[in-house]
């Protein structure tokens, strides 16, 4: 197994690396150099060569990358911004063929940073319609059309999703009614973009299959059943079977018996981890404001539905799982290349429950 050059459990701090890899193509090389990314998978947008006559992109066929390979694209929990880190996004990569999990802020970015570029995904999956998980799907999906991308992208999450791909084609409808006129471009986006919603469930249920990857989903626990009484959107978590390896992402959630379900066995368990302090603090402030009068305030619900080191830690243990990433980091803030607090603030809550490899995620890792 190829391993990335982020932080193990072993380590007292790591680089954050991302804007070192966009600044420098040394960066990227080693970013991509375990894939053998680079050149041949560079990226393949609207500036790409193309035949004058027919206005189509020419790109000869990268070659097949071999093997199950996990991409960590966006590794920052929550809805802000941040210069070191992107928000959530996560890449499988089976024989070459990418499957998108999640789409945050700075999603595009990273998909061309890590040498694929973002023509090549036609399959993407959401856990939830948090914006921090969403927001690069509009970018993706005009610059896929801009591109003169012909195969089929669909895009799969729990509801609201199809609404979501239908609003994001309203999004770019002007830049589309222009180019036909001014560029006589001939693609409908109606046919190329598709959006899909999965039912959450309680047990491990297949959403999609093909000669490369299964995949199961099942509901998490990120939206507690006060809220959901009083909503129809939904979140789920992912397994992703492939001939080498199984690879789970939990999601944004609370410790929650299905995720065991759907991790059992599983090699790679991606989970959501949220800083212990930061539960603390968020369970005061949200006690304080309930007492005012205000139950349902953002503290309550960080600190509710998020899972700390402990539940990261007894999720694994009860699932079996071989090795832990730690991703969408909260809190994912960092100074001069370095998280403002010790990885082992995350590590050691983790061991408490679990005695296998625990590795925490840096943007453009590749495991």
């Amino acid at each position: 197994m190829t391993k990335g050059n982020g932080p193990r459990a072993n380590s007292s701090e790591f680089d954050a690396g991302r804007r070192g890899l966009l600044k420098t193509a040394a960066g990227l090389a080693s970013a991509s150099a375990a894939l053998g990314l680079g050149t041949a998978f560079a990226q393949n947008g609207p500036a790409a060569n193309r035949d004058p006559a027919t206005a189509s992109v020419i790109r000869p066929a990268p070659p097949a990358i071999e093997g199950t390979h996990l991409v960590l694209l966006g590794t920052h929990g929550g809805p802000s911004i941040d210069l070191h880190r992107a928000m959530t996004s996560s890449l499988v990569l089976v024989d070459g063929t990418p499957y998108l999990i999640d789409c945050g802020y700075g999603t595009m970015r990273d998909l061309v940073a890590c040498g694929l570029g973002y023509m090549r995904v036609s399959n993407v999956f959401f856990t939830h319609l948090h914006n921090d998980h969403t927001l690069d799907l509009p970018a993706l999906l005009s610059l896929q059309w801009t591109g003169n991308k012909m195969r089929q992208t669909d895009v799969y999450g729990p509801y609201g999703t199809a609404a979501m791909v239908e609003a994001a084609k309203v999004f770019f409808a002007a830049d589309v009614g222009i180019r036909v006129a001014d560029e006589g471009r001939t693609i409908d986006p109606n046919k190329v973009f598709r959006g899909y919603d999965l039912a959450a469930t309680e047990d491990p249920a297949q959403v999609y299959k093909d000669d490369k990857v299964t995949v199961k989903s099942i509901e998490n626990a990120h939206y507690p059943e006060r809220s959901k009484a009083r909503m129809p959107y939904r979140s789920v978590g992912y397994r992703f079977d492939t001939k080498e390896r199984s690879i789970v992402f939990s999601g944004d959630t609370a410790y929650t018996k299905n995720l065991v379900k759907l991790a059992r066995g599983a090699d790679i368990y991606v989970s959501e981890i949220m800083n212990q302090a930061i539960y603390d603090q968020m369970s005061k402030r949200a006690k304080e404001e309930a007492e005012k009068g205000n139950p349902n305030n953002i503290w309550r619900h960080v600190a509710t539905t998020h899972s700390t080191p402990t539940d990261v830690g007894r999720t694994a243990r009860e699932a079996k799982v071989k090795t832990v990433v730690l991703n969408h980091l909260l809190p994912g803030t960092v100074t001069e290349g370095r998280l403002n607090f010790p990885i082992s603030t995350f590590i050691d809550g983790v061991r408490k429950e679990f005695d296998g490899e625990v590795i925490v995620a840096n943007d453009l890792m590749v495991l």
